[in-house]
């Protein structure tokens, strides 16, 4: 590790946000490309990329790295992107883009007219979806609603609550998993 790297990790150490910075810019852009080759998925690659950015400032006090921060960093991302293709493989996961059915097609025979039934649990259904949204902690449901229903980007919604693009994707993250917690014996 140079000197330069050495006085990062020093300043991450003590808690110094433009050492964080530093990283963020220096490297999240070639990790989100290695993540993205894994995963075949650039959100879910900005994602890890962000976690593990993010993991580096929460465990900051007790960091110790021996390799170059560029090595760490991207043996950290390999090892979360190989933990994430294992989850995938024992089960399937079902992202909430929408609310309705029309992401899945085991319903697809229902949606027709004449199935009364069909349309009673699609209606079912969406209520539960929009309840387990309002269960959602304010700050995540409201990053939440205005990804997915406004339809605005991660940085229009950072610039518009004044939080970072991190802020909100770990909103994003937080609530697509407590949303497939809450609706996972639907899907």
């Amino acid at each position: 590790m140079d000197q330069t790297e050495s006085l990062i990790v020093k300043q991450l150490k003590e808690g110094q946000e433009r050492a964080y910075k530093y990283l963020y810019d220096r490297h999240y852009q070639v990790l989100c490309y290695v993540a993205a080759q894994y995963v075949k998925d650039d959100f879910l690659a900005e994602t890890i990329v962000g976690d593990v950015i993010f993991h580096l400032w929460e465990v900051r006090e007790t960091l110790s790295i021996t390799t170059s921060l560029r090595s760490y960093l991207m043996t950290s991302v390999r090892h979360r992107c190989m933990d994430i293709l294992k989850s995938q493989q024992n089960k399937r996961e079902v992202p909430v883009s929408a609310v309705g059915l029309q992401d899945f097609p085991e319903f697809s025979l229902f949606r027709q007219d004449e199935y009364p039934l069909g349309r009673l649990l699609e209606q079912e259904l969406e209520g539960e979806v929009m309840k387990s949204i309002n269960r959602l902690p304010e700050d995540c449901r409201r990053v939440f609603s205005m990804s997915r229903f406004d339809e605005k980007k991660y940085e229009e919604i950072a610039h518009e609550l004044q939080i970072s693009v991190n802020t909100v994707k770990y909103h994003i993250k937080h609530a697509l998993t407590l949303l497939h917690e809450d609706l996972g014996k639907y899907l």
